[in-house]
């Protein structure tokens, strides 16, 4: 089994440090840093795509540009990179998003992925003209997907839900090939819904003994619908060639959250309605201390950033050896970031990606050999 790594289209901005908010939180100012632009998010596509990277994730909210248009708009500067277009059900008619995505394919030449991201957050779902509240928002995915995967098929579907309707609904020209689900949720009716429609359950990155209940859950649930699917967790990383200088980021990192900005986050997220959110603050407690959660496992992202709050920090071998950790349980699929994202896709392909390879758990997408030679410099 060869592992998949994709990468993070930072739509929200980039920059040295930690650009934080999501989840209903707004942005921090180091966005502005390194504006998401086309050209730079393009520049960071190719890098990621001559590294190895299946994917790219690109997120969605009212914190960063659109991901369908920018990633429609970045694809067309790359050959080869896919793209995990993040995207909430209730702001497109499903036939409409079946459309979208069947002509993303045939224009990108099959480089879809979907993210399906129900929305744990009512005050920005309402932004948006949506009212629903969580458990529906989720039962309305569900009617989502089931009209979606029909009308890939080439099926001409009828559906009168509980939230979605649609009549004599088919598409003209299906999607070659059919793009594949990720979904994430920790509630009771996400893994549901995850079991019954996705191909890939997506999970933060917790330390693998939670993780590895998770799994097991979806596992157990899909398994009641003859259905199996893959892992996958979103994590960011921190890889240098020793420990000490992976630490000594963090550390740096850690450093740039000043208290306003770490008390102004922590106040927004705590009002979050996703579990998976609340797991995540819970790793940390809104802390300083004790960030590191698990050998190698660093929480101190989440004290700024919604979502994905976690990081792999250490030496290039000890960073593989978490990855190899994670695998053992389950986890096929890893969703990287780091900051700045152009540089640290280098440090990740050039200094973890080779160990891997070489231990035959993974290989290039393309058939190379090895990573490519380092093309941007490093800061000390």
């Amino acid at each position: 089994m060869s592992l998949t790594f994709h990468w993070f289209l930072p739509t929200n901005g980039d920059s040295r440090h930690v650009v934080g908010g999501g989840h209903g939180t707004p942005a921090t100012a180091s966005g502005r840093d390194r504006p998401p632009t086309v050209a730079y998010l393009s520049q960071i596509g190719r890098a990621a795509e001559d590294l190895g990277f299946v994917g790219a994730l690109t997120p969605t909210g009212a914190w960063c540009e659109d991901a369908w248009l920018t990633t429609a708009m970045v694809s067309q500067h790359t050959e080869r990179l896919k793209f995990l277009v993040a995207f909430r059900p209730g702001f497109v008619s499903p036939t409409l998003a079946a459309q979208m995505a069947s002509t993303f394919q045939r224009q990108t030449g099959g480089r879809l992925l979907l993210n399906v991201v129900t929305g744990g957050e009512s005050h920005e779902q309402r932004a948006y003209g949506d009212f629903l509240d969580k458990d529906d928002r989720y039962r309305r995915t569900g009617e989502f997907l089931e009209v979606v995967r029909a009308l890939w098929t080439g099926e001409s579907v009828d559906l009168k839900g509980e939230h979605l309707r649609v009549e004599d609904a088919k598409l003209a020209r299906v999607p070659d090939p059919v793009p594949e689900v990720y979904f994430g949720g920790s509630s009771p009716i996400a893994g549901e819904i995850a079991a019954k429609y996705v191909d890939v359950y997506l999970t933060w990155g917790e330390p693998p003994a939670q993780v590895a209940e998770k799994i097991a859950w979806i596992k157990g649930l899909a398994a009641k619908h003859g259905r199996t699917l893959r892992f996958g967790i979103r994590l960011h990383v921190i890889t240098r060639d020793t420990s000490e200088a992976a630490w000594a980021e963090a550390d740096r990192l850690l450093e740039g959250f000043d208290p306003e900005t770490v008390d102004a986050v922590q106040s927004g997220l705590a009002r979050s309605e996703s579990e998976g959110q609340q797991r995540m603050l819970a790793l940390h407690g809104g802390s300083r201390d004790g960030l590191e959660i698990h050998p190698g496992l660093w929480a101190g992202i989440g004290l700024v950033r919604g979502g994905a709050g976690t990081a792999l920090v250490g030496s290039h071998t000890e960073v593989a050896a978490l990855i190899k950790e994670y695998a053992a349980i389950g986890i096929e699929e890893f969703v990287l970031s780091g900051y700045p994202h152009l540089e640290e896709a280098y440090w990740f392909g050039e200094g973890v990606l080779p160990l891997l390879a070489a231990e035959g758990v993974w290989e290039h997408p393309s058939g190379k050999t090895s990573a490519p030679s380092a093309q941007v410099p490093f800061a000390g």
